[in-house]
């Protein structure tokens, strides 16, 4: 393992620890992220909640098993993964599939890496996305229950999980179906980038890079777990998409940001399926190997960029919500991030939103993932 890119996903993961993991309503036994830092008084209540942010946070605590195993980090795992269904008022299920689908991921990577546990949670889940899937009505599987928006930040993630999930060959099947309907229907045939969704009919061709993170991830699934003329044809589509986001959301080697709320998630997330891609993706021909060769660039080029200009505060990293611009430290005060509509809306200052700091741990742990090396091969396991 490369020790610097260790060294830095540790620093990270501190100063996410510092400055935001706290008890819930002082509760013993529990921990979430605070959504911002400086935190309100309402914050520290955590009298928001932001379901996927979580779902993320846990997933980054389950990188850094992986990166440097310890028994204390298992308990806070576990801590985290206990109150998640406590705040949500004691459910795993929320009214939006990209949520679940986050969360889903995250527990299955507990369990498998980790060994946290949580046996009735993830046959729910599943169960929520196997049933969601409505082909009669254009999906896909919806956003959110009862809606006509299918997209690819529900789709994606839901698909990794279900290809994941080992509970028997319809699961990878409803991946292979999912992968199939993304690739049929919201790719730009000029870019080849991946379109936002389809909302009744007609598609929203928004490009964001994280619909890019999750469909490149849920591809090199299909291509490692499926057989050799199904294989093939999902690392054509991991050979393209990787040739796409180089060229239009990485121009400069540098993933573009997407500001704070919602959005300071999205590069973090393309970085996290990126590494997947250079450390899974099966196959020896030159095509191949381009395609590991540049995903794990475009990782390695952010996490410099990401590195170079952050700010130290008490010699821990505050990330930029850009990664190629300085990281402005946040005031005590100032617009709060907002749920609207669905969505969480950014600070005044985006480097105040746990959605922003949660991007660059995730992509100092993507970089640490890309340089492993363990008896001369890249460690594979996601």
């Amino acid at each position: 393992m490369d020790q610097l890119w260790a060294n830095r996903a540790a620093s990270s993961e501190a100063a996410v620890a510092q400055r935001h993991l706290k008890k819930l309503w002082a509760l013993p036994g529990t921990q979430l992220g605070v959504v911002a830092w400086p935190a309100t008084s309402r914050d520290r209540r955590f009298a928001t909640w932001h379901y996927w942010w979580q779902a993320h946070l846990l997933d980054c605590l389950v990188d850094a098993q992986l990166r440097d195993p310890r028994p204390e980090r298992r308990t806070m795992i576990n801590r985290q993964v206990r109150t998640h269904r406590l705040r949500n008022n004691f459910s795993w299920l929320n009214s939006y599939y990209d949520d679940m689908a986050w969360l889903a991921l995250a527990l299955e990577r507990a369990a498998r890496i980790a060994g946290v546990e949580r046996h009735r949670a993830l046959p729910k889940l599943a169960a929520q996305f196997v049933n969601a899937w409505v082909p009669q009505d254009g999906g896909g599987i919806p956003w959110r229950k009862q809606d006509q928006f299918f997209n690819a930040p529900a789709n994606g993630p839901a698909g990794i999980f279900l290809a994941r999930y080992p509970s028997g060959g319809e699961h990878l099947q409803r991946a292979d179906q999912m992968s199939d309907w993304i690739d049929r229907t919201l790719i730009d045939p000029e870019t080849h980038l991946v379109f936002d969704g389809i909302k009744a009919g007609s598609l929203v061709r928004a490009q964001y890079t994280y619909c890019q993170g999750v469909v490149l991830g849920l591809e090199t699934e299909l291509a490692a777990r499926t057989g050799a003329e199904a294989r093939t044809r999902h690392a054509r589509r991991v050979h393209r998409l990787v040739a796409a986001v180089g060229e239009h959301m990485a121009p400069s080697g540098v993933l573009k940001g997407s500001g704070g709320g919602d959005g300071g998630l999205f590069a973090g997330i393309t970085a996290r399926y990126l590494a997947l891609v250079a450390t899974t993706l099966p196959g020896d021909s030159a095509d191949d190997a381009v395609a590991r060769d540049t995903a794990r660039t475009i990782v390695l080029s952010s996490a410099r960029s990401a590195w170079d200009y952050r700010q130290t505060v008490d010699g821990l990293p505050l990330f930029g919500a850009f990664w190629d611009r300085d990281a402005e430290l946040p005031p005590a005060g100032g617009r709060e991030a907002q749920f609207v509509e669905g969505a969480v809306t950014a600070s005044e200052v985006a480097e105040r939103d746990l959605s922003v700091q949660l991007s660059g741990w995730m992509l100092m742990e993507a970089a640490c993932n890309v340089t492993a090396v363990t008896a001369g091969r890249r460690i594979s396991e996601q």
